[in-house]
């Protein structure tokens, strides 16, 4: 394929590192934002060696107030052309939710939610100009049920998974596709940032490696998908809410998570 240019959101580690190498492996330029600067620059450097792709760096806090339109504006300096938009970067924490940090709970929704949604609409407007593009948003089998215990980063999910799959249909025959990858859990460092390490439910649970998730959600985006569960058992998962009595999903989510 000719060379192209992705953005990909939280590329320091997790799902978003390995997106950047899949996507590297395939012939893509990449843009790479997080908040660690020399976590991505030590990327960057990783797969210009190895992948002979141009990569630049742009260290952002996407949870800051019109964040996003300072990355659009910065790569629109750099006269980069961004053919694909990955938005990865994401967090939650675990715990009651009346006992949390309310300032901590609405940078994760500016974050998840209102980062998301200015950045698919900045880039989406370009991409339709060109008849050209993809979107591909990091959502999560957590968007499919409530989650007690992770409650605002369940609602979150919920919602890149609604838009994302709104907008996939509003975006048809633009030649621009939207995708939303939804793995379960995954190796990555979100665990340990959230406090959710000690889940009894994820002693016994299959948990996938980024890289598999990466490279599902690499290929699904390229087929159009607009919707991506990763995992047999999370295709399962994903259907209880379809079977099972709506008053249990709440309740069973929280034992689950206990």
């Amino acid at each position: 394929m000719d060379s192209k240019t992705a953005l990909i959101t939280g590329a320091s580690s997790g799902i978003g590192k390995a997106l950047a190498i899949e996507f590297a492996k395939d012939d893509w330029n990449l843009v790479l934002v997080a908040r660690r600067e020399q976590a991505l620059e030590e990327l960057a450097a990783e797969l210009e060696r190895d992948h002979h792709c141009k990569v630049q760096v742009i260290a952002c806090d996407l949870s800051r107030d019109k964040a996003a339109r300072v990355l659009f504006d910065e790569t629109k300096s750099r006269n980069i052309v961004v053919d694909c938009l990955v938005n990865n970067a994401g967090r939650g924490t675990f715990g009651d939710w009346i006992e949390q940090d309310p300032d901590f709970n609405e940078d994760t929704i500016a974050l998840n939610v209102v980062a998301l949604t200015s950045l698919s609409h900045l880039y989406a407007k370009d991409m339709v100009k060109r008849e050209l593009g993809y979107i591909l948003n990091i959502a999560s089998i957590a968007g499919f049920v409530p989650g007690p215990n992770l409650a605002v980063y369940h609602a979150t999910k919920a919602f890149v998974l609604s838009f994302s799959e709104a907008i996939a249909t509003e975006l048809k025959g633009t030649g621009v596709s939207v995708t939303a990858s939804c793995p379960g859990p995954t190796e990555s460092e979100f665990f340990a940032r959230s406090g959710s390490t000690e889940v009894k439910a994820l002693k016994h649970t299959p948990i996938m490696s980024a890289e598999a998730v990466a490279r599902e959600a690499y290929h699904a985006m390229l087929k159009g998908e607009p919707v991506k569960v990763h995992g047999l058992l999370n295709k399962l998962i994903v259907q209880s809410p379809r079977i099972l009595p709506k008053a249990w999903i709440a309740p069973m989510v929280r034992r689950l998570t206990a």
